[in-house]
């Protein structure tokens, strides 16, 4: 939450490949485009257009490819992230949880290549199927953050105040719903929102900085200097187990 917006796309610039560079990709056999039917003047012919040509949904393992998508997110591969969890939405049942928590995970594909409004839109198509289920909360948590981060502050906090209401127990909600607070001048109810993350789990560095602000802009100083420290700790023993490890 406190990127400073100067990171990098991930994508954005290449070296390009060497001469025996093979395309990579974990895409399950079935899914594999008939070239005789691509016009190979048409680089950008739509993914889902030639799944239709080629495919029978029903010859498709939507789970499969679910985690085809969730594999590429592993190992930071995001672009082809979004497009094997667009076509798991696409190929699973309409209105079925798979297609939802293939919007929600696609949504934050996108987030990691900071492409916003692309990420905001897959949350939404999210919480079109139904705000009221196991996804629910992830998709309104995450669908604050973006929103925040594309400028539209008022809207992000509607949603972290929705994500609380849904699941009282998830900490990455009450976190957000701190945060998008201070960022108001709440203060007051900004310390209760981060003290109930820490209190269901969430007590890392970053949530204990940011109780430590809404603190210190409470004038609770001394308070506010105890949750800094703790903050401090909690980053220098994670400097040190990294330098450990290695």
């Amino acid at each position: 939450m406190t990127d400073d917006g100067n990171r990098p796309h991930r994508f954005s610039e290449g070296q390009g490949f060497d001469e025996d560079y093979s395309a990579f990709s974990l895409d399950p056999p079935e899914l594999e485009v008939d070239p005789t039917k691509v016009d190979p003047v048409d680089s950008r012919v739509l993914t889902d257009l030639l799944d239709q040509r080629n495919i029978d949904p029903e010859d498709v393992d939507v789970e499969k490819l679910l985690d085809v998508g969730l594999s590429y997110m592993q190992i930071n591969r995001f672009e082809e992230a979004t497009e094997a969890l667009e076509r798991t939405a696409r190929f699973a049942e309409d209105d079925s949880l798979l297609e939802q928590e293939a919007w929600v995970n696609k949504g934050a594909a996108h987030a990691q290549l900071e492409e916003w409004d692309e990420a905001i839109g897959s949350y939404q198509e999210a919480l079109s199927i139904d705000e009221e289920t196991e996804h629910g909360a992830t998709a309104h948590t995450n669908l604050a953050y973006a929103l925040w981060e594309s400028g539209r502050t008022s809207d992000a906090l509607h949603h972290a105040e929705r994500a609380v209401e849904l699941d009282p127990r998830f900490p990455q909600a009450w976190y957000n719903r701190g945060f998008f607070l201070h960022e108001r001048g709440l203060n007051e109810d900004a310390v209760n929102a981060f003290d109930n993350a820490i209190r269901l789990g969430m007590r890392n560095a970053t949530v204990l900085e940011e109780k430590a602000r809404a603190l210190e802009e409470l004038g609770r100083e001394d308070e506010a200097q105890q949750v800094q420290q703790q903050a401090d700790e909690i980053r220098d023993r994670a400097e040190e187990n990294l330098v450990e490890d290695y």
